[in-house]
């Protein structure tokens, strides 16, 4: 039975990205890190197929395709990302949040979605 994927949502995807991004962002407690770490993961799990899909679409040579699927790949490289201290754990999950508004906008663009 495949596994259902909630819809991309570009607009959840910048506003967990600011939790961590935003210019007067705190420092997140260890256990609210950790919940954020699992959204941005999940949040990149999720967008990387659906951006595929419609980069894919698009014509071989077409510059919106390459970036796309040139973000496709840095999100997936960032994924095998880890981090053994909460410090690492926070430049990781400051990685994943670059990589969620990347991605959101990568989405919105090829997907013309709000």
């Amino acid at each position: 039975m495949p596994h259902a994927t909630a819809p991309v949502d570009p607009k959840t995807m910048r506003e967990t990205a600011t939790l961590l991004l935003g210019p007067d962002a705190p420092e997140p407690a260890p256990e609210e890190l950790e919940t954020l770490l699992l959204a941005l993961r999940g949040m990149i799990e999720n967008a990387v197929p659906e951006i595929e899909a419609a980069a894919a679409r698009l014509p071989v040579d077409d510059a919106p395709r390459a970036c796309a699927l040139a973000c496709v790949g840095e999100a997936r490289m960032r994924l095998r990302l880890s981090g053994e201290t909460f410090d690492q754990r926070h430049i990781v999950a400051k990685k994943y949040a670059r990589t969620v508004r990347a991605l959101a906008d990568h989405y919105q663009f090829l997907s013309c979605a709000p």
